[in-house]
């Protein structure tokens, strides 16, 4: 009788607490939504932060351009030699171009584009907000009258979700080209054909599903970090903790939004 109940109770414990973190998560989802509303809801009320949009552009996708550059060249060359490797086996080398075009376009380049832009740009966000909480920046801007969403959060939101579009355009033209330059000159491929085959398969509905993923993955990025970091503990280890979530969440939420979008886009 003993055994039964310890094994209930254990059972009993297991699943409130699963029934704890569950609304805990709903909870910071409602919150999160409604924070992010709140600032976008900001967005044609005066002061203009035109500046600010400016600034917080350059300082996160300016200042992604080289690891998105890196990133997106050695994709396209693994692409085309493992593509060229493959095809090879069926006789297929003149249809690498679309294979790399597709997988960059489609998939590689939105999904490891927002990654990198995650690590680079998202944690950048979530730290420096959690540091202005810390260092009560965020109340000295209150008591100068200044709305902190308006000028903290919603340039953040604005910045990312134009420059994930264009840093993901730019992942895709250097990843086709380093996969032309792999593909055509060190492995022989006929450009005409790796060229026409590109142009042929690769559609506008690939193209349209692609920016669609970029600007939703910027979306939810800066939606993710500026929440984190504006409710973060004001210690420097609850900034620590909250880009950590930060970076996990992000890029767990870009996988799932991922596969719905890819469903969608089919």
């Amino acid at each position: 009788m003993s055994d039964i109940m310890a094994k209930q109770s254990a059972t009993t414990i297991f699943f409130g607490q699963l029934g704890r973190h569950a609304l805990r998560g709903i909870e910071q989802l409602g919150d999160g939504v409604m924070l992010g509303l709140n600032a976008l809801g900001l967005v044609f009320r005066k002061p203009w932060q035109g500046k600010h949009f400016v600034l917080q552009m350059h300082a996160l996708g300016v200042g992604s351009l080289v690891i998105i550059i890196i990133t997106g060249a050695f994709t396209g060359m693994v692409l085309a030699l493992q593509g060229y490797y493959t095809l090879a086996k069926f006789g297929s080398t003149s249809l690498l171009g679309a294979g790399v075009g597709m997988s960059i376009i489609r998939e590689l380049g939105p999904v490891l584009g927002a990654f990198m832009i995650i690590g680079r740009a998202g944690s950048s966000i979530t730290a420096e907000i959690g540091i202005m909480r810390v260092t009560e920046q965020t109340d000295a801007l209150e008591m100068m009258a200044v709305n902190p969403k308006q000028r903290i959060l919603l340039p953040r939101i604005v910045a990312v979700t134009l420059a994930v579009p264009l840093l993901v355009s730019l992942f895709d033209v250097i990843g086709i080209g380093s996969g032309y330059i792999v593909g055509v000159e060190l492995l022989g491929v006929n450009p005409g054909a790796y060229m026409a085959e590109l142009i042929a398969k690769v559609s506008m509905h690939d193209l349209y599903g692609g920016w669609v993923k970029a600007v939703v993955f910027g979306f939810l990025i800066s939606m993710i970090c500026t929440y984190m970091g504006y409710r973060s503990e004001p210690t420097t280890e609850g900034v620590a903790r909250a880009t950590t979530q930060a970076v996990v969440v992000a890029s767990v939420s870009v996988l799932i939004i991922d596969y719905i979008l890819t469903s969608f886009f089919l």
